[in-house]
């Protein structure tokens, strides 16, 4: 017989549980409309605005003057890429602050998107290429990136703080290069690599998106599986291992599954700032705490480029590259966030 007590605790953790799986599921249905919806407004929305019909009609491949051209040429390659690539910096942002306990490890600050950027730049300045070939480039730098990296941190001993500082060294290397190479190149070079370093959906065709969308399918079932693993992870070294999860094993198949995911998303549409950055910490706000984010931290990121998207080409006067646009959004919450690391730090 169990104890009136004990059963009514139980009671009350398997009320709580519940509760949290139906929050995390409102949450996720709540962000899955709401990106379709952006979706279907960048597919209505633009110079001329068509309706849902006629937008339906030239999707199923009708021949429409115009609306056919600017619908399934222009429009529906920049809504598809702003999707999987948002869904892919979101996912991949999330896992590694889940993975590290610490908001500031996103991939944007802790240099791996700034090895992808460093080889295209290269490409397209020193080398004179794009397209493919710039791209498998970006993809292979970033994993370069991310190998130096982690063999560094793990001299002596891994640790999450050691990987963030020593990715940040290595950003501000990379960033210098980069910087080298736009003050040496010539002029009328420098404007296509700013292109592609602000990140923009300006000129993605649809022939650009099939790596992306394989690395997605490849890449995103494991890190679901690896879900409960990763939040395991999340409470620390000693915890996990006496717990029973092969460590060194889950780190490497998430860190490389989810530098998969980054490297194709920026090589398809460049690093659009702060988006890995500002995907988990949200999604963790609105799904709360003790259940897998890496699902809403995708969608989060999805929301937030296509967002961005519309906003950088109808909210101004002119019109600005979806990047710019989550550089402004990110910037304060960055700020904000070393303020109140550094107060917590000062208090200990």
């Amino acid at each position: 017989m169990i104890p009136e007590a004990s059963a009514k605790t139980i009671k009350l953790i398997e009320s709580g549980r519940r509760a949290r799986h139906r929050r995390w599921l409102a949450v996720t249905l709540s962000l899955s409309v709401f990106v379709a919806v952006l979706g279907v407004a960048m597919l209505l929305l633009g110079n001329t605005i068509y309706p849902p019909g006629v937008v339906w009609r030239a999707l199923r491949g009708e021949s429409i003057p115009g609306a056919s051209f600017a619908v399934v040429t222009l429009r529906l390659p920049r809504m598809l890429s702003g999707l999987l690539a948002g869904f892919a910096f979101g996912m991949s942002g999330g896992i590694f602050q889940t993975m590290l306990r610490n908001p500031l490890a996103s991939p944007n600050i802790i240099g791996i998107t700034s090895g992808s950027s460093a080889a295209a730049v290269f490409c397209i300045l020193v080398l004179k290429i794009s397209g493919a070939t710039a791209s498998f480039a970006a993809v292979a730098a970033g994993l370069a990136a991310t190998a130096l990296i982690y063999a560094f941190s793990r001299v002596g001993g891994f640790s999450g703080g050691k990987l963030i500082l020593i990715g940040i060294g290595v950003q501000a290397m990379l960033n210098a290069l980069i910087s080298f190479m736009l003050l040496k190149a010539a002029n009328y070079d420098v404007p296509a690599a700013m292109r592609w370093l602000t990140g923009s959906l300006n000129t993605i065709q649809m022939k650009d998106l099939p790596p992306l969308a394989i690395s997605m399918l490849l890449c995103c079932p494991p890190a679901l599986l690896y879900s409960r693993q990763l939040g395991i992870l999340e409470l620390g070294e000693a915890s996990a291992t006496t717990l029973g999860v092969p460590t060194d094993r889950t780190r490497v198949t998430l860190i490389i599954g989810s530098v998969f995911l980054l490297a194709f998303a920026t090589a398809t549409t460049g690093p659009i700032a702060f988006v890995a950055f500002l995907s988990g910490p949200i999604a963790k706000r609105l799904a709360g705490a003790g259940l897998p984010t890496e699902l809403p931290a995708g969608l989060v990121g999805a929301a937030l480029v296509l967002c961005s998207d519309l906003l950088g080409q109808f909210a101004f006067g002119v019109k600005y590259p979806v990047g710019v646009i989550t550089g402004i959004l990110g910037a304060p919450y960055l700020i904000y966030l070393l303020i109140r690391k550094n107060k917590a730090g000062g208090s200990q």
